[in-house]
């Protein structure tokens, strides 16, 4: 009809779906980091810091858990580990700042920053 707006179909709800992808791959991302440094970081502390040899236990458990986190992304496997470095380098600053004690400084800030423009573009640049 002249003078009718055209609705696009699904064009609102697609790009609700567009946010909600993004969303929980950054939420898959994190869970997935915190996993791997879990997963290190309690071999370390029976290494270095005499923790038990006990703590080797949930450190499998979580290097598995985070395997199989990387397994859950719907696209190919090197696209994936590629933009999950991003990521994990973020995480990795934090697990430094809360549980290490160290405050980051302003490099770490703009290494976090480059990196996660990287995971973007990576990960949801037009294919």
């Amino acid at each position: 009809m002249p003078g009718s707006a055209r609705v696009q179909p699904n064009g609102p709800a697609l790009t609700r779906k567009l946010r909600m992808s993004i969303l929980y791959t950054l939420g898959l991302f994190i869970i997935t980091a915190i996993a791997e440094i879990v997963g290190c970081y309690l071999p370390y502390l029976w290494l270095k810091k005499s923790a038990s040899a006990w703590v080797l236990l949930p450190s499998a458990f979580s290097l598995a858990l985070f395997a199989w986190l990387l397994s859950l992304h719907p696209i190919a496997a090197g696209r994936v580990y590629a933009a999950y470095g991003g990521v994990y380098v973020s995480v990795a600053i934090l697990w430094l700042w809360s549980v290490d004690g160290i405050r980051p400084h302003l490099w770490d800030f703009v290494g976090v920053t480059v990196t996660l423009v990287g995971m973007g573009i990576i990960m949801f640049a037009p294919k």
